[in-house]
């Protein structure tokens, strides 16, 4: 999802959003988490963005360590102790994209195949880590999860 996709559903609910930028090369992570405990920030969502991936384990660390929970749209994340993820099966976006090459290399034009969003979705909670921060998962949510890690 895109920042304006969150910015555009905190309004609607009605929950406040801090926006963390960490930008650069070497971006200052602790810097950004202080500014998120100082602020209360009850919860943080690690959003999927060129140049972060190699920062997933030091984002994950640091939330686990702020006990805050932390959301990804990454499956990745949650394996390496990030509390939640729901997103878009990568399996079936990839069987969808191969679809559409096969169509295209069979003479479609492309902008005639029709645009398609992802229709299966996938739930990942860490039970290791709401653990670790204190936090007790529902088991009702927990029934609902693709898959959980203990």
């Amino acid at each position: 999802m895109a920042i304006r996709d969150y910015e555009d559903a905190a309004q609607h609910l009605k929950v406040p959003l801090q926006i963390l930028e960490v930008q650069g090369p070497t971006p200052d992570l602790r810097k950004a988490f202080q500014a998120a405990v100082k602020e209360r920030v009850g919860a943080m969502i690690l959003v999927s963005v060129p140049g972060l991936s190699g920062y997933r384990k030091q984002i994950v660390d640091l939330a686990v360590q702020n006990r805050l929970p932390l959301m990804s749209e990454s499956v990745a994340a949650v394996e390496v102790g990030g509390l939640v993820s729901y997103h878009a099966n990568n399996d079936e976006l990839l069987k969808r994209a191969a679809i559409y090459i096969d169509k295209i290399l069979k003479g479609a034009k492309p902008a005639d195949l029709p645009v398609e969003q992802a229709t299966k979705f996938e739930l990942v909670i860490n039970l290791k880590t709401a653990k670790q921060i204190g936090l007790t998962i529902p088991p009702n949510v927990l029934a609902r999860a693709d898959r959980v890690i203990k």
